[in-house]
């Protein structure tokens, strides 16, 4: 029997252990946390989005530059086929009115104990607090452990080893120092808010009061949904979509200017002849509230803008599209997920780092970002099922050879 070692025990090193030993490889997951697939724990107490329910070639197109090299591996275990996954372990799934797809139970953790048991039938062993803190001279993993440093050796391993977003649940990006030789893209913040200089009086009052029902735009791409204003400026879904895009903007510009549509259902010809009554002695705080049908933290938005020089005019502009200046996005630390990794060119068509053969990467660690809407764990269940099976495959030849 073969042996495969995987380093890292989130979605993408579990996959891949559960693909090589289902291929019957003898697997061994190593983990430096105490308890395996943390993140994935916190994931679930926002429902667990395991993928989406569009069509295949426009589930893709959310990879961006990405796409070319992730697109075979999730063609091999597409999102109906992560949901026939799912749904074996014991876990029905839904999707949702955003074509979102979540196991029912609304959480991780039924998902993950019945996928540790089904790993343990399969003979998969998993060894908590030990850190991989690279290879010995023969290519051997070495890792510290709470008994001391140890080389283990096996046939192939794989590297799980996350991105940099949530280090304290694990994904620390510490390996980026571990493979000297090797092109890295520096590890950036994907799936993030904001900052955004309000006023005390909006910090004050507004922190954390969540904007339902927005629109967002910036460089011609509009996205409807929900955000949350920040004490440090805003975060939430529609702003996550755009975080890509907005991030670099900030790189090249050293700001960005995202525009807010508070009322995206009405269209502005409506608004303005809605508000271009106003009542004499009616506050412009009343008149946005009445005529536009706006609640108390959209009108402070507008009152915002105004105060910091936007002109009072054409109050229906404003409100459709409310100027939002975007200084520098949220730390990696707090963001979901995290863009760059591993070069796509240190590693061949099955995922083997070229420059260490019988050494496969997943999940991510490599160099692609994705917005949420599941498209976040297909990636990472479909390359992590990608290389457990090429390091089984690999693991056979060598064993033959």
């Amino acid at each position: 029997m073969t042996s495969i070692l995987v380093i890292g025990a989130g979605p993408a090193g579990l996959m891949a252990a559960e693909a090589a030993a289902g291929a019957g490889a003898s697997v061994t997951v190593h983990d430096h946390m105490p308890s395996p697939a943390r993140k994935l724990l916190i994931a679930g107490r926002g429902g667990l989005n395991l993928t989406h329910s569009e069509p295949l070639e426009a589930f893709l197109d959310h990879y961006g530059p990405a796409r070319a090299r992730l697109e075979p591996f999730i063609r091999a275990f597409p999102p109906d086929a992560l949901v026939a996954w799912c749904e074996a372990l014991g876990q029905p799934t839904f999707v949702g009115s955003s074509g979102r797809v979540f196991p029912r139970a609304m959480k991780a953790s039924p998902l993950l104990r019945a996928w540790l048991a089904r790993l343990a039938s399969l003979g998969v062993a998993l060894k908590t607090r030990h850190r991989w803190i690279g290879f010995a001279p023969d290519g051997a993993p070495r890792f510290a452990t709470p008994e001391g440093e140890a080389i283990l050796r096996a046939d192939a391993v794989v590297l799980a080893l996350g991105g940099a977003s949530w280090p304290r649940l694990g994904s620390d990006g510490a390996w980026t120092a571990l493979l000297p030789g090797c092109a890295v893209a520096p590890l950036r913040p994907a799936n993030m808010g904001f900052a955004i200089a309000w006023s005390d009086h909006l910090r004050a009052r507004f922190a954390g009061t969540p904007l339902k029902r927005i629109a967002l735009a910036f460089e011609g791409r509009t996205v409807r949904g929900e955000a949350v204003l920040t004490e440090q400026g805003i975060e939430g879904g529609a702003v996550y979509a755009l975080s890509a895009p907005l991030r670099e903007a900030i790189a090249r510009d050293g700001a960005a200017l995202l525009r807010l549509d508070l009322r995206p259902d009405v269209a502005l010809a409506d608004l303005s002849r809605r508000l271009a009554a106003r009542a004499r002695g009616v506050s412009l705080s009343n008149h946005l509230r009445r005529a536009a049908g706006l609640p108390p933290v959209a009108v402070a938005l507008v009152q915002e803008a105004l105060h910091a020089g936007a002109s009072p005019a054409d109050p229906a502009a404003l409100v459709k599209a409310l100027p939002l200046r975007l200084t520098a996005p949220f730390p990696i630390a707090r963001a979901i997920s995290s863009a760059g990794g591993l070069a796509w060119a240190e590693v061949d068509e099955t995922l083997m780092l070229r420059s260490h053969p019988g050494v496969f990467a997943c999940g991510e660690m490599l160099d692609w970002e994705a917005p949420t809407g599941g498209y976040l764990l297909q990636a990472c269940f479909a390359t992590g099922r990608a290389a457990g099976i090429n390091a089984k495959t690999y693991s056979d030849k060598s064993s033959r050879s």
